[in-house]
């Protein structure tokens, strides 16, 4: 069974960045889209950015221009580069791994706050 584990998450200021990554176990993860959720308090949760296995990416268009996603198959990892942060980011963010006709698989979350 696959597993997905984020990390990165934290407090930062407004206008400030950080990097999460999402560890996969497993040998499955390349030939899967991979990518981030987001849910902010008493929000639905949100596509933040998703990147297929060929590696074409696609962007809320929220976060288009400041956050960056990217995958290191031979590290069976996913990466959201976040800068010129804001309040409205602040969010628990999810990784997730897409499988057609089967269970998308979640991590279990990581918290940004984005504060002064």
């Amino acid at each position: 069974q696959v597993q997905l584990v984020e990390s990165g998450g934290g407090l930062v200021q407004p206008g400030g960045s950080l990097r999460l990554s999402c560890a996969a176990s497993g040998s499955i993860f390349s030939f899967y889209t991979v990518g981030w959720y987001r849910q902010a308090p008493g929000k639905q949760r949100e596509l933040v950015a998703g990147i297929t296995d060929g590696g074409s990416a696609s962007y809320a268009e929220s976060v288009k221009g400041r956050f960056t996603i990217s995958r290191d198959n031979a590290k069976n990892t996913v990466y959201l580069q976040m800068n010129s942060l804001k309040p409205e980011d602040t969010a628990d963010y999810y990784c997730y791994l897409a499988r057609p006709l089967r269970a998308t698989i979640w991590g279990q979350g990581t918290q940004v706050t984005v504060s002064s």
